[in-house]
């Protein structure tokens, strides 16, 4: 097959996927989900197997502790969060305003001071009588509103009630099969490859699923430790809101660096507005987030994700936010593993291209010279002969 054929193939099968993933994402929430799990709880099911039990025992086991477990976390955790999710939003209208009138004091402050004359000298003084609030509040409504933007679109995707009820139930039901018929599936797809080109597809495979495990099953983990770490943490140093900014902080961490940099500017804004003019609760807030920053990139990350996942930061963040946009809450499920292929199928093309006469060729008129130059060169003993 030549290399356009390929190339052509490749970027018509993308287009039908993104055309697929357009039509049917309302509903698609439960299967990718249901996909996720399967794929995250396989080699768990592999294991119980070697232990002697069949693919059915250990499927049932696996989906039984996961079903306990998310009913625990329902039952105990939901309601508290739900309680700080409340009074954060009762209260969001007044820590606003003491942030707009610290802000307003500190500027007042400085501009009252020798930062007046600083300015003055560098040409950027406030004019007299100008409200300092106004840049701060202009800030602050902006961010809120892009926040509510991005919400918005991530929810509307998904018909709201609907797509919570179907990822309750439905999920579940999906995910036994998926987990049940993992093996047989992986079997199917193999076979349905040209016998031609089946070592490259399997090679192609295993870099895509060594992406998608390291990143998914490792991040996962991270994310675990994470919200666990900054939410108790958090909450013992007596922050308000603490298990909930750790909690989400944590989920969030699935973006890298969005969940660090949330847990730090939400917790440090709390601590002010909570302990001002105390700095003890904001430095003991700081010391929470810097021992998790510690622990998750100098020995969670390292050993439960690696260095050798191949997904860029920047290009991870794009897909996840590109994706979430178009798609919702499917589009943010399926970013990964797209962002893991695509990333894989990109390289080998680049591998591929570099090993091509495309690549390799050089002009008619090069060529010349260069075989000019090595016949010069083969005779210039001869003449000193």
């Amino acid at each position: 097959m030549r290399i356009e054929w390929q190339i052509s193939f490749w970027v018509a099968a993308f287009a039908l996927l993104i055309l697929f993933l357009w039509i049917f994402s309302g509903v698609l929430l439960p299967f990718a989900a249901a996909f996720c799990l399967g794929y995250l709880l396989d080699p768990v099911a592999d294991r119980l197997e070697r232990l002697g039990l069949n693919r059915l025992g250990a499927t049932l086991i696996i989906l039984a502790g996961f079903v306990l477990i998310l009913a625990l976390i329902i039952i105990l955790l939901v309601p508290i969060l739900g309680h700080q999710l409340a009074a954060l939003i009762q209260s969001l209208p007044d820590y606003v305003k003491k942030i707009q009138e610290l802000l307003a004091q500190q500027s007042a402050y400085f501009t009252n001071g020798y930062g007046g004359v600083l300015l003055e000298k560098l040409g950027l003084s406030l004019p007299s009588g100008g409200d300092s609030r106004a840049p701060s509040s202009d800030l602050v409504s902006q961010a809120a509103a892009w926040a509510a933007t991005f919400l918005n679109s991530v929810w509307s995707r998904t018909t709201a009630l609907v797509s919570v009820l179907s990822l309750i139930v439905v999920t579940p039901v999906v995910a036994f099969y998926m987990l049940l018929d993992w093996d047989k599936m992986i079997a199917t797809i193999d076979g349905l490859v040209p016998l031609r080109h089946r070592e490259v597809v399997r090679g192609l495979a295993r870099e895509v699923d060594a992406a998608m495990a390291g990143f998914l099953r490792g991040q996962s983990l991270v994310c675990l430790f994470l919200g666990l770490w900054y939410g108790l943490g958090l909450s013992v140093i007596g922050l308000n809101f603490g298990l909930l900014i750790g909690i989400t902080g944590g989920v969030l961490s699935f973006i890298p660096y969005v969940g660090s940099l949330t847990v730090l500017v939400v917790s440090c804004i709390v601590a002010i507005v909570q302990g001002w003019p105390n700095w003890h609760l904001l430095a003991a807030a700081v010391g929470v987030f810097l021992i998790g920053q510690f622990l998750e990139g100098n020995i969670l990350s390292p050993k439960l994700v690696g260095q050798s996942v191949g997904l860029h930061p920047v290009w991870l963040i794009f897909a996840l936010l590109a994706f979430g946009s178009l798609f919702g809450f499917t589009g943010l499920i399926v970013a990964v593993p797209l962002a893991a292929a695509t990333g894989v199928i990109l390289r080998f093309a680049v591998r591929r291209y570099r090993l091509s006469t495309l690549y390799t060729s050089l002009p008619t008129a090069e060529k010349a010279s260069i075989l000019i130059e090595a016949v010069a060169s083969a005779h210039e003993p001869n003449r000193d002969q």
